[in-house]
Protein backbone atom coordinates (compact mmCIF):
# COMPACT_ATOMS: atom_id res chain seq x y z
CA UNK A 1 0.00 0.00 0.00
CA UNK A 2 3.33 2.55 0.01
CA UNK A 3 2.76 5.18 2.77
CA UNK A 4 -1.15 5.32 2.68
CA UNK A 5 -3.30 3.31 4.79
CA UNK A 6 -5.40 2.04 1.72
CA UNK A 7 -4.55 0.80 -1.89
CA UNK A 8 -4.39 4.71 -4.17
CA UNK A 9 -5.35 4.45 -7.52
CA UNK A 10 -2.12 6.80 -8.28
CA UNK A 11 0.49 4.39 -6.66
CA UNK A 12 -1.51 1.35 -8.51
CA UNK A 13 -1.02 3.21 -11.69
CA UNK A 14 2.42 4.28 -10.99
CA UNK A 15 3.34 0.92 -9.78
CA UNK A 16 1.84 -0.83 -12.89
CA UNK A 17 3.68 1.77 -15.69
CA UNK A 18 6.55 2.74 -14.04
CA UNK A 19 5.75 6.80 -14.14
CA UNK A 20 2.88 9.30 -13.56
CA UNK A 21 -0.58 7.84 -15.63
CA UNK A 22 -3.78 10.48 -15.19
CA UNK A 23 -7.28 9.56 -16.21
CA UNK A 24 -8.42 12.20 -18.93
CA UNK A 25 -12.55 12.72 -19.01
CA UNK A 26 -14.48 11.53 -21.70
CA UNK A 27 -18.07 12.78 -22.99
CA UNK A 28 -19.19 10.96 -25.78
CA UNK A 29 -22.80 11.81 -26.07
CA UNK A 30 -24.32 8.93 -24.41
CA UNK A 31 -27.59 8.32 -22.67
CA UNK A 32 -28.43 6.44 -20.06
CA UNK A 33 -31.74 3.93 -20.42
CA UNK A 34 -33.16 4.98 -17.07
CA UNK A 35 -33.67 8.56 -18.99
CA UNK A 36 -34.64 7.86 -22.15
CA UNK A 37 -37.56 5.83 -21.05
CA UNK A 38 -36.31 2.31 -21.54
CA UNK A 39 -36.35 1.57 -17.90
CA UNK A 40 -37.43 5.29 -16.84
CA UNK A 41 -37.11 8.91 -17.52
CA UNK A 42 -34.83 11.33 -14.99
CA UNK A 43 -32.37 8.97 -14.19
CA UNK A 44 -31.28 7.95 -10.55
CA UNK A 45 -33.15 10.93 -7.90
CA UNK A 46 -29.68 12.28 -7.42
CA UNK A 47 -28.53 12.57 -10.95
CA UNK A 48 -27.60 15.94 -12.44
CA UNK A 49 -29.43 16.17 -15.81
CA UNK A 50 -26.15 17.84 -17.20
CA UNK A 51 -24.50 14.20 -16.33
CA UNK A 52 -21.61 13.81 -14.52
CA UNK A 53 -19.22 14.69 -17.42
CA UNK A 54 -17.64 17.59 -18.46
CA UNK A 55 -21.06 18.31 -21.30
CA UNK A 56 -17.93 18.80 -24.14
CA UNK A 57 -19.87 17.01 -26.46
CA UNK A 58 -23.09 19.43 -26.40
CA UNK A 59 -20.25 22.28 -27.03
CA UNK A 60 -18.84 19.95 -30.21
CA UNK A 61 -15.70 18.77 -29.10
CA UNK A 62 -15.02 15.33 -30.78
CA UNK A 63 -13.21 12.82 -28.52
CA UNK A 64 -9.95 13.32 -30.03
CA UNK A 65 -10.28 16.53 -29.02
CA UNK A 66 -10.72 16.30 -25.84
CA UNK A 67 -8.07 13.98 -25.63
CA UNK A 68 -5.56 16.61 -26.88
CA UNK A 69 -6.85 19.30 -24.08
CA UNK A 70 -7.16 16.86 -21.33
CA UNK A 71 -3.48 15.90 -22.30
CA UNK A 72 -2.41 19.89 -22.31
CA UNK A 73 -4.39 20.29 -18.99
CA UNK A 74 -2.80 17.13 -17.15
CA UNK A 75 0.48 17.75 -18.22
CA UNK A 76 0.89 21.30 -16.67
CA UNK A 77 -1.10 20.49 -13.56
CA UNK A 78 -0.17 17.28 -12.43
CA UNK A 79 3.33 16.08 -14.63
CA UNK A 80 1.40 13.56 -16.26
CA UNK A 81 3.31 11.13 -18.22
CA UNK A 82 0.70 8.96 -20.26
CA UNK A 83 -3.03 8.94 -19.94
CA UNK A 84 -6.20 6.83 -19.24
CA UNK A 85 -9.27 7.37 -21.70
CA UNK A 86 -12.51 7.42 -19.13
CA UNK A 87 -15.50 7.54 -20.56
CA UNK A 88 -17.34 9.24 -18.28
CA UNK A 89 -20.92 10.55 -18.49
CA UNK A 90 -24.24 8.59 -18.24
CA UNK A 91 -23.74 4.89 -19.58
CA UNK A 92 -21.17 4.04 -21.90
CA UNK A 93 -22.29 1.02 -23.31
CA UNK A 94 -25.09 2.40 -24.00
CA UNK A 95 -25.33 1.80 -28.08
CA UNK A 96 -24.31 -0.39 -30.98
CA UNK A 97 -20.84 -2.25 -30.65
CA UNK A 98 -20.24 -0.70 -33.86
CA UNK A 99 -20.85 2.65 -32.29
CA UNK A 100 -18.62 2.11 -29.18
CA UNK A 101 -15.52 0.14 -31.34
CA UNK A 102 -15.58 4.00 -33.39
CA UNK A 103 -15.61 6.12 -30.08
CA UNK A 104 -13.15 3.83 -28.14
CA UNK A 105 -11.18 3.63 -31.03
CA UNK A 106 -10.69 7.21 -31.75
CA UNK A 107 -9.68 7.56 -28.18
CA UNK A 108 -7.63 4.98 -27.86
CA UNK A 109 -5.44 6.24 -31.10
CA UNK A 110 -3.17 9.06 -29.48
CA UNK A 111 -0.13 7.56 -28.68
CA UNK A 112 -0.62 9.01 -25.14
CA UNK A 113 -3.27 6.79 -24.34
CA UNK A 114 -2.41 3.62 -22.37
CA UNK A 115 -5.54 2.89 -21.15
CA UNK A 116 -9.07 2.75 -21.47
CA UNK A 117 -11.80 3.12 -18.23
CA UNK A 118 -15.31 2.56 -19.10
CA UNK A 119 -18.05 4.02 -16.96
CA UNK A 120 -21.11 1.97 -17.12
CA UNK A 121 -24.59 0.03 -15.68
CA UNK A 122 -24.24 -3.38 -14.94
CA UNK A 123 -27.77 -4.00 -17.03
CA UNK A 124 -25.87 -2.06 -19.92
CA UNK A 125 -23.22 -5.29 -21.07
CA UNK A 126 -23.14 -8.40 -22.39
CA UNK A 127 -21.31 -11.20 -24.35
CA UNK A 128 -20.91 -9.20 -27.45
CA UNK A 129 -19.94 -5.58 -25.90
CA UNK A 130 -17.61 -7.39 -23.08
CA UNK A 131 -16.00 -9.46 -25.98
CA UNK A 132 -15.30 -6.03 -27.61
CA UNK A 133 -14.33 -4.19 -24.73
CA UNK A 134 -11.62 -7.56 -23.75
CA UNK A 135 -9.82 -7.35 -27.17
CA UNK A 136 -8.40 -3.98 -26.10
CA UNK A 137 -6.41 -5.67 -23.02
CA UNK A 138 -3.94 -6.84 -25.30
CA UNK A 139 -2.38 -3.79 -25.64
CA UNK A 140 -3.85 -1.13 -22.95
CA UNK A 141 -4.73 -1.56 -19.44
CA UNK A 142 -9.19 -2.20 -19.09
CA UNK A 143 -10.99 -0.92 -16.51
CA UNK A 144 -14.96 -0.87 -16.63
CA UNK A 145 -16.80 0.61 -13.56
CA UNK A 146 -20.24 -0.50 -13.04
CA UNK A 147 -22.31 2.02 -10.66
CA UNK A 148 -24.19 0.33 -7.43
CA UNK A 149 -24.19 2.70 -5.06
CA UNK A 150 -25.76 -0.20 -2.71
CA UNK A 151 -26.30 -4.39 -2.75
CA UNK A 152 -29.77 -3.37 -0.80
CA UNK A 153 -32.59 -3.44 -3.48
CA UNK A 154 -34.66 -1.48 -1.63
CA UNK A 155 -32.74 1.32 -1.42
CA UNK A 156 -31.89 0.68 -5.33
CA UNK A 157 -35.64 1.02 -5.71
CA UNK A 158 -36.01 4.19 -3.67
CA UNK A 159 -33.04 5.93 -5.46
CA UNK A 160 -34.67 5.09 -8.69
CA UNK A 161 -31.44 3.35 -9.56
CA UNK A 162 -33.28 0.65 -12.30
CA UNK A 163 -31.88 -2.18 -11.61
CA UNK A 164 -31.21 -4.88 -8.69
CA UNK A 165 -27.95 -5.90 -7.14
CA UNK A 166 -28.36 -9.60 -8.63
CA UNK A 167 -28.34 -7.46 -12.37
CA UNK A 168 -24.74 -6.15 -10.63
CA UNK A 169 -23.66 -9.76 -9.63
CA UNK A 170 -24.36 -10.82 -13.00
CA UNK A 171 -22.46 -8.43 -15.03
CA UNK A 172 -19.56 -9.26 -12.56
CA UNK A 173 -19.37 -12.73 -12.99
CA UNK A 174 -19.48 -11.99 -16.96
CA UNK A 175 -16.91 -9.38 -17.10
CA UNK A 176 -14.55 -11.78 -14.84
CA UNK A 177 -11.97 -13.78 -16.57
CA UNK A 178 -11.51 -11.68 -19.38
CA UNK A 179 -8.23 -9.60 -18.20
CA UNK A 180 -10.38 -6.50 -17.36
CA UNK A 181 -10.70 -4.62 -14.19
CA UNK A 182 -13.92 -4.24 -12.42
CA UNK A 183 -14.88 -1.27 -10.30
CA UNK A 184 -17.52 -0.70 -8.46
CA UNK A 185 -19.12 2.99 -7.43
CA UNK A 186 -20.57 3.01 -4.18
CA UNK A 187 -22.55 6.14 -2.37
CA UNK A 188 -22.38 6.85 1.02
CA UNK A 189 -25.62 8.29 2.79
CA UNK A 190 -28.13 6.91 0.48
CA UNK A 191 -31.92 7.76 2.07
CA UNK A 192 -33.00 5.42 4.52
CA UNK A 193 -29.35 3.19 5.10
CA UNK A 194 -28.11 2.75 8.21
CA UNK A 195 -24.41 2.27 9.13
CA UNK A 196 -24.45 -1.64 8.73
CA UNK A 197 -26.33 -1.30 5.57
CA UNK A 198 -23.60 0.40 4.23
CA UNK A 199 -20.99 -2.12 5.83
CA UNK A 200 -22.52 -4.90 4.53
CA UNK A 201 -21.73 -3.01 0.87
CA UNK A 202 -18.24 -3.36 1.71
CA UNK A 203 -18.53 -6.73 2.45
CA UNK A 204 -20.52 -8.02 -0.29
CA UNK A 205 -18.00 -5.83 -2.83
CA UNK A 206 -15.26 -8.26 -1.16
CA UNK A 207 -16.78 -11.37 -1.50
CA UNK A 208 -17.52 -10.51 -5.31
CA UNK A 209 -13.87 -10.15 -6.29
CA UNK A 210 -13.65 -6.88 -7.65
CA UNK A 211 -10.55 -4.94 -8.53
CA UNK A 212 -11.17 -1.56 -7.81
CA UNK A 213 -13.65 0.85 -5.65
CA UNK A 214 -15.14 4.64 -6.08
CA UNK A 215 -16.51 6.43 -3.13
CA UNK A 216 -18.33 9.15 -2.35
CA UNK A 217 -20.95 10.72 -0.29
CA UNK A 218 -24.26 11.55 -1.48
CA UNK A 219 -24.50 15.01 -2.27
CA UNK A 220 -28.07 17.44 -3.46
CA UNK A 221 -27.43 19.14 -7.18
CA UNK A 222 -30.27 21.39 -8.58
CA UNK A 223 -33.25 20.13 -10.65
CA UNK A 224 -33.26 16.85 -9.03
CA UNK A 225 -35.89 14.61 -7.00
CA UNK A 226 -33.40 14.70 -4.07
CA UNK A 227 -33.41 18.53 -4.16
CA UNK A 228 -36.58 18.80 -3.89
CA UNK A 229 -37.07 16.16 -0.68
CA UNK A 230 -33.36 17.85 0.88
CA UNK A 231 -35.93 21.12 0.62
CA UNK A 232 -38.50 19.56 2.73
CA UNK A 233 -36.55 18.75 5.11
CA UNK A 234 -37.25 14.81 4.72
CA UNK A 235 -33.84 13.95 3.62
CA UNK A 236 -30.31 15.43 5.35
CA UNK A 237 -26.90 14.62 4.57
CA UNK A 238 -24.37 13.43 6.02
CA UNK A 239 -22.08 15.68 7.73
CA UNK A 240 -18.33 15.46 6.72
CA UNK A 241 -17.48 14.15 9.97
CA UNK A 242 -19.80 10.96 9.71
CA UNK A 243 -18.67 10.71 6.12
CA UNK A 244 -15.19 10.69 7.46
CA UNK A 245 -15.80 7.81 9.64
CA UNK A 246 -17.83 5.50 7.53
CA UNK A 247 -15.11 5.64 4.50
CA UNK A 248 -13.24 4.03 7.27
CA UNK A 249 -14.86 1.80 8.56
CA UNK A 250 -15.67 0.78 5.07
CA UNK A 251 -11.71 0.68 4.03
CA UNK A 252 -11.45 -1.71 7.27
CA UNK A 253 -13.61 -4.23 5.26
CA UNK A 254 -12.57 -4.03 2.10
CA UNK A 255 -9.63 -6.69 0.78
CA UNK A 256 -6.15 -5.05 0.75
CA UNK A 257 -6.02 -6.26 -2.87
CA UNK A 258 -8.60 -3.54 -3.89
CA UNK A 259 -7.59 -0.24 -5.76
CA UNK A 260 -9.64 2.83 -4.05
CA UNK A 261 -10.25 4.85 -7.02
CA UNK A 262 -11.68 7.55 -5.23
CA UNK A 263 -12.50 8.27 -1.91
CA UNK A 264 -14.71 11.64 -2.40
CA UNK A 265 -16.34 12.82 -5.63
CA UNK A 266 -16.41 16.26 -6.91
CA UNK A 267 -19.23 18.10 -7.45
CA UNK A 268 -19.54 21.23 -9.80
CA UNK A 269 -19.89 24.24 -7.20
CA UNK A 270 -22.67 25.88 -9.54
CA UNK A 271 -24.86 23.07 -9.28
CA UNK A 272 -24.65 21.80 -5.88
CA UNK A 273 -27.13 22.39 -2.88
CA UNK A 274 -25.39 20.98 -0.64
CA UNK A 275 -23.78 19.99 1.56
CA UNK A 276 -20.90 22.66 1.85
CA UNK A 277 -18.33 20.54 2.64
CA UNK A 278 -18.05 17.95 0.05
CA UNK A 279 -16.51 20.42 -2.08
CA UNK A 280 -13.92 20.40 0.13
CA UNK A 281 -12.14 17.42 -1.63
CA UNK A 282 -8.40 17.87 -0.12
CA UNK A 283 -9.89 18.34 3.58
CA UNK A 284 -11.60 15.31 3.47
CA UNK A 285 -9.22 12.99 1.79
CA UNK A 286 -7.02 14.30 4.74
CA UNK A 287 -8.93 13.62 7.39
CA UNK A 288 -9.74 10.35 6.07
CA UNK A 289 -5.99 9.62 6.40
CA UNK A 290 -5.76 11.07 9.91
CA UNK A 291 -8.73 9.35 10.92
CA UNK A 292 -7.06 6.20 9.24
CA UNK A 293 -4.15 7.44 11.38
CA UNK A 294 -5.83 7.92 15.18
CA UNK A 295 -7.43 4.93 14.79
CA UNK A 296 -4.19 3.23 14.06
CA UNK A 297 -6.19 0.77 11.12
CA UNK A 298 -5.78 0.31 7.65
CA UNK A 299 -7.42 -1.08 4.66
CA UNK A 300 -8.76 -4.81 4.85
CA UNK A 301 -7.84 -4.92 8.78
CA UNK A 302 -11.57 -7.01 9.48
CA UNK A 303 -11.10 -8.56 6.08
CA UNK A 304 -10.05 -11.29 7.55
CA UNK A 305 -12.42 -11.27 10.61
CA UNK A 306 -15.74 -11.32 7.85
CA UNK A 307 -14.14 -14.39 6.04
CA UNK A 308 -13.25 -16.29 9.45
CA UNK A 309 -17.22 -15.24 10.04
CA UNK A 310 -17.85 -16.83 7.01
Amino acid sequence: MGLKRYQDFNSFLRRHFGFRVHKISIDAGFTCPNRDGTISYGGCIYCDPEGSGTGAWRTGQAISDQITLGKRRLSKRYKAQKFLAYFQAFTNTYAPCEVLKRYYDEALNDPDIVGLCIGTRPDCVDEAKLQLIQNYTSKYMVWIEYGLQSIHNNTLRSINRGHTFEDFASAVRLTQGRSIYICAHVILGLPGETREDMLETAVALGDLGIDGVKIHSLYVVKDTPLATTHKSGAYQALTQQAYVELVVDFLELLPPRVVIQRLTGDPNPARLVGPDWSLKKQMTLELIEKRLEARDTYQGKLYATTLDKA
